[in-house]
């Protein structure tokens, strides 16, 4: 590591930051990255590029009112350049773009202020950005930011964003029409004639790359000679969007790599923020890392040891959240944040008569709104913690304002919310004592599906098409990262559609992953049924049945209920068209979460054997392919029982697992 002070060099359209490990070059008064000169290489970004497209801060946005989740795509450029902090140990530089009246129409109303920050014998450099709408501007909507930075495609091969989510990747060139063909959307393309052999009959598309806020933390590339590697690194989740479930980019072809901040993926127009008349906004994105590593002998293709320290370094950047460095009063440090902690119970009379810990409770603070609306927040900061096995859990580093609790369990359906707004102050330290969930639940377990987990993981997932095989996921646990997995239902079910039968079938091997369109002979596609068969030893005509479900994500869907009639005119129940997600064409698991709650009257149910019929009829646009759901968990209860806690099974045992 070097002991040289950092220097700043400020040239006519350009300004340097050195500090002797690396060299960061920025356009003025832009604030683009257009070179990091790193271990002899003179510049680690995309040369053939243009200078404004290598590394760079964006958004998409447009008019308030719009629809949907595109819009006008804008590299933040800067209209004035400031130096902030100049010292032997730090140099901090603003890019700052402000928005006027005349520009209505034509810029984001925006106020922009791009920062980057380098500091002695640190390898690499951060960055944030403080975004800054004042009330009396006009409102807008923002469906994304992030920044993107393009490396160079002939050193920069080999992709890495989890211990087992690693890989040679295909080039850009690979991409090209003389050498790919494009599938179902442009995003992902059939690799028919790549430079590299190897690559020949895989598929290449960027969702196939996409990760949790929660597993987020590190992602890059590596050069095997010399032995360099680029990582982004996010230290903390706060103010990225959505929850700690949401999915964004991480890398991909190009080679790109993202550090994402607001996104509409995987949930649809329900994350794009919209701002109101009169509504003032602020928030600060950011800092993120850019950490650099090298090896100082040859790595012999094994890209494992700057892996490991890029997750190590990481860590370490978790462990100094928040950085007390940053020179904005924007981003406060720790000693102007707040902390809460407590214990998060279960009360779920039908599985235990004594409250049940909260083990691995997910317990966060985000804007106030109702039970379960932090999963479609984009406007404030989110602070999110997992309960260890007893239902203990400690939120530290909040920044001031107002929030609500918010969690879910394991395990169990449905949200909790403290009823109570909670106010962080600078210093606070809020012990919310024991607190008690008690999930949905009208009767005893009847009969189940799956595990409330919010995700449709458990299910069937077949292999893919072996014309579309993306060599990475084969015989790997996210096998459902596979293009064209859709498809694969009427392959398995050509003629009729999925029938699940209670006390025989595994949903493991019996429960498709997606309940999507059948593809036709004629290429046209039709609405499923599927079937849940189950036995009923007795019913009391006047009790009421309750049917919960959950789903895992849901895109341009309708869910129609119907008991033991499928040709009734009425549904019992209907969901309404629901979801934008788009989680079935991006090769994802889940999305937004949905859970309903459905009276079944005894009435409709017979002793002896009954049938559930699941209904999405969608299945006339051109994208008919990706309309449908993931379940998340189906449960049928009994009537309730004033005088009997039948012990069942809880969701998150394993199947036919024997009650003690």
């Amino acid at each position: 590591m070097s002991s040289q002070r950092v220097q700043l060099d400020i040239q006519d359209n350009h300004v340097v930051m050195d500090n002797g490990i690396l060299q960061v070059t920025l356009s003025k008064p832009d604030g683009i990255v257009t070179r990091i000169q790193y271990n002899g290489i003179d510049n680690l970004l995309e040369v053939l590029s243009d200078e404004v497209d290598r590394g760079y801060w964006d958004l998409v946005w447009s008019e308030a009112g719009s629809v949907g989740t595109t819009g006008t795509f804008d590299v933040i450029k800067g209209t004035e350049f400031k130096v902030i902090v100049e010292s032997e140990e730090q140099v901090e530089v603003s890019f700052t773009r402000k928005w006027n009246p005349s520009q209505k129409g034509k810029l984001v109303p925006l106020n922009i202020d791009k920062r980057f920050i380098m500091l002695r014998n640190s390898s690499g450099f951060y960055s944030y950005a403080i975004y800054d709408h004042l009330k009396e501007w006009p409102p807008f909507n923002l469906p994304q930011t992030r920044i993107v930075f393009k490396l160079r495609k002939e050193k920069f091969q080999y992709m890495a964003i989890a211990d087992n989510r690693q890989r040679y990747m295909p080039l850009p060139d690979d991409r090209l029409q003389e050498r790919s063909k494009v599938l179902d959307v442009p995003e992902a393309v059939l690799l028919v004639n790549p430079i590299e052999p190897e690559f020949k009959g895989e598929v290449d598309d960027k969702y196939e790359y996409s990760s949790e806020n929660q597993n987020l933390r590190v992602h890059g590339w590596i050069c095997m000679d010399p032995p360099v590697g680029f990582w982004q690194i996010t230290p903390s989740d706060e103010f990225r969007s959505g929850g700690p479930l949401k999915q964004n980019l991480t890398s991909h072809v190009g080679p790109y790599c993202l550090a994402m901040f607001l996104s509409a993926h995987y949930s649809g127009e329900d994350l794009v923020l919209k701002l109101k008349p009169d509504e003032p906004w602020k928030k600060v994105f950011g800092p993120v890392f850019i950490y650099l590593n090298s090896l100082t002998s040859n790595a012999n293709d094994d890209p494992s040891p700057l892996w490991e320290d890029a997750k190590h370094q990481m860590m370490t950047e978790v462990q100094k959240w928040p950085y007390d460095f940053p020179a904005s009063s924007e981003f406060p440090p720790s000693d102007q944040r707040g902390n809460v902690s407590g214990r998060i119970q279960v009360r779920d009379r039908y599985v235990s008569e004594d409250c049940i810990p909260g083990k691995g409770a997910y317990v966060g603070l985000a804007p106030p709104g109702d039970a379960g609306s932090f999963q479609r927040d984009c406007k404030g900061y989110q602070f999110w913690t997992r309960a260890d096995e007893h239902g203990y859990y400690s939120i530290k580093n909040i920044r001031e304002g107002q929030y609500n609790l918010y969690a879910w369990v394991p395990g169990f359906i449905g949200d909790y919310r403290y009823d109570a707004a909670i106010n962080i102050t600078s210093g606070c330290d809020i012990d919310m004592g024991e607190l008690v969930y008690e999930p949905p639940r009208e009767g005893p377990t009847l009969w189940e599906i799956g595990i409330p987990d919010r995700s449709a993981a458990e299910f069937y997932v077949p292999d893919p098409n072996p014309n579309y095989i993306n060599k990475l996921y084969v015989n790997h646990p996210d096998r459902f990262r596979q293009y064209g997995l859709w498809e694969r239902y009427a392959d398995l079910y050509p003629d009729q559609d999925l029938i699940y039968t209670i006390g025989t079938s595994d949903y493991a091997k019996d429960w498709f992953f997606a309940q999507v369109t059948r593809k036709k002979d004629d290429d046209t596609y039709e609405g499923t049924t599927w079937q849940i068969k189950f036995q009923l030893d007795n019913v009391n005509q006047s009790g009421t049945f309750k049917l919960q479900i959950s789903l895992a994500t849901a895109n341009i869907a309708e869910l129609q209920i119907r008991i033991n009639d499928p040709q009734a005119d009425t549904p019992l129940f209907t969901t309404g068209v629901i979801g934008k997600d788009n989680t079935i064409l991006r090769h994802g698991i889940h999305g937004l979460y949905w859970l309903y709650s459905i009276d079944i009257p005894a009435t409709l149910l017979v002793e002896g054997n009954n049938t559930l019929f699941l209904t999405q009829p969608i299945s006339n646009s051109p994208l008919a392919a990706f309309h449908g759901l993931m379940y998340d968990y189906i449960r049928l209860e009994g009537p309730p029982s004033s005088t009997s806690t039948r012990r069942v099974k809880p969701a998150n045992m394993a199947p036919n697992t024997p009650l003690d």
